[in-house]
């Protein structure tokens, strides 16, 4: 029986050092995704690329729909952070959707997928919170930059074993041109920064967490996809 490795029990030394030294906004929302998260790693497509089995064609359709989500997170959520006092995250260095653009070209020999009704939700959502909201647009910066600085750089390597046997090209979007781990305290300074009152404080952590659930919505529409 082949046992699935889990993201979210394992760390690397780097990363157990720096989760001593969390502040105490960045410690919160740890706590509040890890269900979540533990969640997110048992649904099917996340169970089938942690153990490199997921198809070429799930990978592609995941790359697709994060496209329009990371292109508004970049425009829309810098000029959020700094509405609350924090002006430190280093936007260009985690960046992702060049990186995405890249990949999705790369992957066009693959067929097409169905437009994501899960990733559609999501960018409406986004597209509120930038409006209405800026502090809980940040708790998608923080689960999605996080994400893919932290559990992502294992996904990356399942990812690349699998396309690579299908004779395609690795992934970029994983890859980031400053240290992981210069760039995880990057963001978590950033996050501590950020000047909230109690009840932003609060729906911050809300809004984390529902992050992950758009997240689920996704891996479940990924899981069907034949």
């Amino acid at each position: 029986m082949t046992v699935t490795p889990s993201i979210s029990d394992h760390a690397t030394s780097a990363d157990a050092q720096l989760r001593r030294g969390f502040g105490p906004r960045v410690r919160k929302l740890h706590a509040r995704i890890g269900k979540a998260h533990h969640q997110a790693e048992g649904m099917t497509f996340s169970k089938a690329l942690l153990a490199g089995e997921a198809t070429p064609l799930q990978l592609a359709a995941l790359l697709r729909a994060l496209v329009p989500a990371y292109r508004l997170i970049e425009e829309q959520a810098p000029a959020a952070a700094a509405q609350l006092g924090c002006t430190d995250l280093p936007w260009s260095s985690l960046a992702r959707s060049a990186a995405l653009a890249h990949d999705v070209a790369t992957l066009q020999v693959l067929p097409a997928t169905p437009a994501s009704a899960a990733a559609a939700v999501w960018l409406e959502q986004l597209r509120a919170l930038a409006r209405q909201a800026p502090h809980r647009l940040m708790a998608h910066v923080y689960v999605r930059y996080g994400g893919d600085l932290s559990g992502g750089q294992q996904l990356a390597q399942q990812a690349g074993a699998i396309l690579e046997r299908h004779g395609l090209p690795r992934p970029s979007f994983w890859l980031f041109e400053r240290p992981i781990a210069e760039l995880k305290g990057s963001l978590h300074d950033g996050f501590e920064q950020l000047q909230l009152s109690d009840c932003q404080e609060q729906e911050l952590l809300e809004e984390a967490e529902a992050a992950f659930h758009a997240t689920q919505a996704l891996l479940a529409e990924l899981g069907e996809l034949a």
